[in-house]
């Protein structure tokens, strides 16, 4: 007790520190979920055959969105370490090194992607319907061209945050939805177009998004930093230079920032990429069994991702702090504020889910499916509600907290280990031989999260990544 008190008196956030960044986050999150919402509500009035295609597009294009975000992350780690050393002009040079890897990687992936794309789909997803084949390669193609305006953004995102600055991204998130919803309804209702009426409104937004955002990183205004007065026991300030991009048209490679952003960014990138191909697998595996299996996992995917929003926005939330205790050299810290965080996570997971599950009927039948079609979304969404509110915090979030301290192997084999074996493996031993059919992919999904719950928390308590430096 003595040793937790003596922590409060010299901590680095106070309470309202970690509201002001949790909050935007949060809502930052609920704008994301529910632009994905909106653009699947809308590409419904096209059709299930329309639906289907754009969800099978959206699991490979999450696939390369991952990688990019974890490079993003890589980044935001390390500048987050260096504002906890008080090193803001290293965090601003992170910066810069961080904005060429991704604009230059996400250039490089849309090109090969526009020139296998046809090949890509046709192996992935060559068994189903001509029409949904046809509708996922014009989503595809589109969703490709706008991708360097997606890593830009998402670079520039990840930076803000790294500063405890989540207002910025929560600002130009309304903007995207405003833009984004507004544009597919011109497109979709007013031209009748086809699949490319959401695709190319998404481009559109995200670019003036990126747009926006590279330019305030680009301005050099000073950013205030709050931390606890040892000695008053009262929120005071120290200024630190924002993270600035001035003088990143000279271009200049520093392979030290670029090693160090890369040591977090490749595990952290090749789990979830990995993690993305092994869903990839599951969702050839749903389409298996039809076009409605395929509309009701895409649904119920799109809802479900509102029963993991605080997790997920408190996960982002604990690379800043981590990352800044880690970088103060303050572990004890860490521990603290990620026990505090983790347990905000777990209530605010159950006080969501709750209600959401008990609407869940209710939500499920907007999409308009048929009365089969809606039935197994709901099954889907009451499965990973129930497990969520028990498991995922634990599965997704604390592992966030470990790659703050610089220990992302360790999330890494962990994850691939668990999705392989469990998920992949229970999926069609579930789906097929069971006879669970496209519900058993869910049943194999929950217990994943078991797997990956129980090995993270043991690896929490035991304490070895407090040792791990990074900078």
């Amino acid at each position: 007790m003595q040793h937790y008190s003596s922590i409060k008196q010299n901590n680095l956030f106070s309470t309202k520190d970690l509201w002001h960044l949790i909050w935007p986050l949060m809502t930052e999150q609920f704008l994301a979920i529910t632009l994905g919402i909106a653009d699947i509500i809308m590409v419904a009035s096209l059709g299930e055959s329309a639906v289907s295609g754009v969800a099978l597009v959206d699991s490979v294009y999450i696939l390369v969105q991952t990688i990019f975000a974890s490079l993003a992350t890589g980044g935001a780690v390390v500048c987050s370490q260096f504002i906890g050393q008080k090193r803001p002009d290293m965090a601003s040079r992170t910066a810069v090194q961080l904005l060429y890897a991704m604009l230059i990687g996400s250039i490089a992936v849309m090109i090969l992607g526009l020139v296998f794309q046809g090949a890509l789909l046709s192996v992935l997803f060559g068994n189903v319907e001509p029409l949904v084949m046809s509708n996922a390669r014009t989503y595809f193609m589109f969703m490709l061209i706008g991708l360097p305006s997606i890593a830009l953004y998402n670079a520039c995102a990840a930076l803000f945050r790294s500063q405890g600055n989540s207002r910025v991204s929560m600002f130009t998130s309304i903007l995207i939805n405003c833009l984004n919803i507004g544009g597919n309804a011109v497109m979709l209702y007013g031209l009748k177009s086809g699949v490319e009426g959401v695709a190319i409104p998404t481009f559109i937004a995200r670019t003036i998004a990126a747009v926006i955002l590279f330019s305030l990183l680009h301005r050099n205004k000073l950013f205030k930093l709050p931390f606890r007065n040892t000695v008053k026991k009262q929120a005071s300030f120290d200024k630190f230079n924002q993270i600035s991009i001035k003088g990143i048209e000279k271009f200049h490679i520093e392979g030290h920032l670029i090693k160090k952003i890369l040591h977090i960014g490749i595990p952290t990138g090749l789990e979830n990429s990995v993690f993305q191909i092994g869903k990839i697998l599951v969702v050839t595996l749903v389409a298996s069994f039809g076009t409605g299996a395929i509309a009701a996992n895409a649904a119920s995917n799109t809802i479900s991702s509102f029963e993991v929003l605080p997790g997920h926005s408190i996960g982002l939330a604990l690379l800043t702090v981590v990352g800044q205790c880690m970088g103060a050299g303050k572990p004890e810290q860490a521990v603290y504020y990620t026990k505090k965080l983790m347990l905000l996570a777990y209530i605010s997971m159950a006080a969501l889910n709750i209600p959401l599950l008990l609407f869940s009927k209710t939500l499920i039948g907007f999409y308009g499916m048929s009365p089969e079609t809606t039935h197994l979304g709901w099954q889907m969404l009451m499965c990973h509600g129930l497990m969520g509110m028990i498991f995922w915090p634990s599965s997704f979030t604390l592992p966030n907290a470990l790659r703050a301290a610089n220990d992302a192997k360790f999330t890494m084999v962990t994850s691939l280990i668990s999705m392989w074996t469990v998920r992949i493996g229970l999926s069609y031993l579930f789906a097929i031989p069971l006879g669970m059919g496209a519900f058993g992919t869910w049943v194999a999904m929950s217990l994943d999260w078991v797997a990956r719950s129980a090995a993270f928390i043991i690896r929490f308590a035991r304490g070895a990544w407090k040792t791990k430096k990074l900078v």
